[in-house]
């Protein structure tokens, strides 16, 4: 398996919310001091955090299925059950995460940038926190929830300030090398660059990045080769560097049809990711100067290069002619585009409260006298209903009838025995309906310390 992966899909579960305790305070000559049930620990939430020493998604690709710890149930003696720990999965700088489906759940850029990619489920209420009025003593408590179960896409896209592009051995390799301290594979065959290579550059007060892709050839945007795969390493590139190899001897090759070919395939590219390259500032470097004939054809190409409009440096890795020329020439760029970049803001947090008014539930006829409910709350009452205690089920009656949906089945036609679904399709509960009893209203009273529980 190779040590670099740009591509995982992620399989994670958020832990689950410890139950509530169903207790009653006992001590010598005062057997029933009153209901002293701690509430459930909450699941742990999974945590996405850049962190810029981690290079690659491999990790995720040996071990897709991630859990997060469950929340410990609570005890008698107002006693809380323990929170599930968080699970934080490092990723790379400039990792976008997207759902199954392709929606973009978030693009995470710059250090410590924090996504909270699963929530961990509430801890259900202990009898204590139940108590009322009207229930003093509570004898159960409401069930831990589950959290949430969420299949995404990691695709990595390097952050990197100038992209090198070119066919396999024009030199990419050799003059990443030679400009920075990165020291990638070299070889004299193609294809040598497995893996984007990074590397810092200092040109006077100007410090970059460049990245180095693998080869393109004609017909990468059909399969063919490697270079395709990897060109979402260049996307967020401000700063494209040509490398032509003007000492190749294959038939049919030179700097300009090379050129050419490469503009084609970065087009192809744009056009079926919709990343549109063409605004990219372009520099040409006339690679393996050193070798007599590739600096003759070097300065016969050139003309011709800039009178397209490109800037147009001639160099050579190996002797490390025009390096300086070259990597000031690249400064200058970089530092024009992040100028001219809007200033960054701070990262706001964004609270959409519902609407006041807004129905919590809706109530769908199905036909034949049956209905479902939909709706957040009244499913999530569900899921934390111990069914197999009377008095549990008798407290969810009466709060899906404070919330109304007694009187919203009758206004929807439900009659006697009627069907009623609360859940989604895949995960209802049914219910039959009697519309000959009227549940008794409990006013609210203390639900805990946790107000989402609600």
């Amino acid at each position: 398996m190779p040590d670099f992966v740009d591509e995982a899909v992620l399989h994670v579960k958020a832990g689950n919310g410890g139950h509530g305790c169903a207790s009653v305070h006992r001590e010598k000559f005062k057997p029933l001091g009153g209901p002293d049930g701690g509430n459930g620990g909450r699941g742990g939430d999974i945590v996405l955090e850049v962190d810029t020493q981690t290079a690659t998604l491999l990790d995720y690709q040996r071990r897709p299925h991630r859990t997060a710890e469950n929340g410990t149930p609570g005890q008698g003696g107002h006693r809380a059950g323990a929170n599930g720990e968080h699970m934080v999965l490092t990723v790379p700088d400039g990792t976008v995460v997207t759902r199954t489906d392709g929606e973009v759940i978030a693009d995470l850029v710059g250090h410590g940038t924090r996504l909270v990619l699963a929530q961990g489920g509430n801890g259900g209420l202990g009898n204590a926190a139940l108590a009322s009025k009207k229930r003093k003593a509570p004898g159960f408590a409401l069930k831990g929830e589950e959290g949430e179960a969420v299949d995404v896409r990691l695709e990595m896209k390097t952050i990197a300030d100038v992209g090198l592009v070119g066919f396999p051995s024009a030199g990419k390799s050799s003059l990443i090398a030679a400009m920075s301290a990165a020291r990638p594979k070299i070889a004299d065959y193609p294809f040598t660059t497995l893996i984007p290579n990074l590397g810092v550059v200092e040109a006077g007060t100007v410090q970059y990045v460049i990245a180095d892709v693998p080869g393109l050839i004609p017909g990468a945007s059909d399969g063919k080769g490697l270079g395709l795969e990897f060109l979402r390493h260049i996307e967020r590139c401000s700063t494209l560097l040509h490398v032509l190899d003007c000492a190749t001897f294959e038939p049919g090759r030179d700097p300009v049809t090379d050129l050419e070919a490469l503009e084609a395939e970065l087009a192809a590219y744009g056009e079926q990711t919709g990343v549109d390259l063409s605004d990219r500032p372009r520099v040409v470097a006339l690679n393996k100067v050193d070798v007599p004939d590739a600096r003759e054809l070097a300065d016969m190409v050139r003309p011709m290069l800039e009178e397209r409009g490109y800037k147009v440096m001639e160099l050579s890795a190996a002797s490390r002619e025009g390096l300086r020329e070259l990597s000031y020439a690249l400064g200058e760029q970089v530092a024009a585009a992040r100028q001219s970049e809007p200033a960054a803001e701070p990262t706001r947090i964004v609270l959409r409260p519902k609407l006041i008014g807004d129905t919590p539930f809706e109530v769908v006829p199905l036909g034949n006298n049956t209905f479902r409910v939909r709706g957040d709350k009244p499913a999530r009452w569900v899921r934390q209903t111990d069914f197999s205690n009377d008095e549990a089920v008798g407290y969810l009656a009466e709060r899906l009838n404070r919330l109304g949906i007694e009187a919203a089945l009758a206004k929807a036609g439900a009659t006697q025995g009627a069907e009623v679904r609360i859940g989604t399709e895949e995960d209802s509960v049914v219910f039959d309906w009697d519309d000959s009893l009227d549940a008794e209203v409990v006013p609210s009273g203390p639900r805990g310390t946790d107000a989402r529980l609600g």
